[in-house]
């Protein structure tokens, strides 16, 4: 196992050429808004919301894979983030593993290729700049047999910041 090649680029994860994509979910696999929902509709809700439904939920900090159904990505990880509440409840320490769990799920899959969102910064609130300080600090840290982690930004901001961080520039 190695590290994985990091590259960021802003684009809508559901269409992306990679192994998984993960999805930014809640606790119950739930459809709901923001990226989960646009995988969901990409997906097909009805057998996506049948699998997870099968996979039982699953806790903040952790992974569960589903099929990536009518996606171009054979899976999808779900992960749960932490909800930001100001940062000294265990935040960090659960966005990290978010990260560290969905690369063990995908590995164990047989994926090479990942993608992931900016977890917890949307309805969860985990505000974007450090979100994406913990994502790329734990990504380039994780042995994986995952060769490649591409993080999906939504905003161009978002993007900048992840683009300084794997440049070594913020």
């Amino acid at each position: 196992m190695t590290r994985p090649a990091l590259e960021a680029l802003q684009a809508d994860i559901t269409t992306l050429e990679v192994d998984a994509i993960v999805n930014a979910a809640n606790s119950a696999l739930a459809e709901g808004g923001g990226v989960c929902g646009a995988i969901f509709r990409a997906a097909g809700r009805h057998e996506l919301a049948a699998a997870c439904a099968a996979a039982g939920g699953c806790p903040p900090g952790q992974a569960r894979a589903t099929p990536g159904f009518r996606l171009p990505a054979r899976w999808i990880v779900h992960t749960v983030g932490p909800v930001w509440r100001g940062g000294s409840e265990g935040e960090p320490e659960v966005l990290a593993s978010c990260y560290r769990s969905s690369l063990a799920v995908a590995g164990e899959l047989g994926a090479r290729s990942i993608a992931f969102p900016a977890i917890s910064t949307g309805i969860f609130g985990y505000p974007a700049g450090e979100a994406a300080r913990a994502a790329v600090a734990t990504l380039s840290t994780t042995d994986t047999p995952v060769e490649r982690v591409v993080l999906v930004a939504f905003d161009r901001a978002t993007l900048r910041t992840y683009e300084a961080l794997l440049a070594g520039t913020a």
